[in-house]
């Protein structure tokens, strides 16, 4: 089994700062609302809970130069 690495720190209410071994991400908003994520490799994803087991996602991918 691989080892991985994952590091998640709180920075402020709502702002998450997420660390892994490959590249690391920004997370703003809480549980009970839209959250929006901000990776270094490009990706933007806006996810939200929805009642039940149900939940929405949207991913956008921009290019890097």
């Amino acid at each position: 089994m691989p080892l991985t690495f994952r590091k998640s720190i709180r920075i402020l209410p709502g702002v998450r700062l997420n660390i892994n071994r490959r590249s690391w991400s920004l997370t703003t908003g809480g549980r009970n609302g839209p959250r929006r994520t901000y990776s270094s490799s490009g990706r933007h994803t806006t996810s939200m809970d929805l009642p039940g087991p149900f939940g929405w996602r949207r991913t956008r991918t921009t290019k890097r130069h």
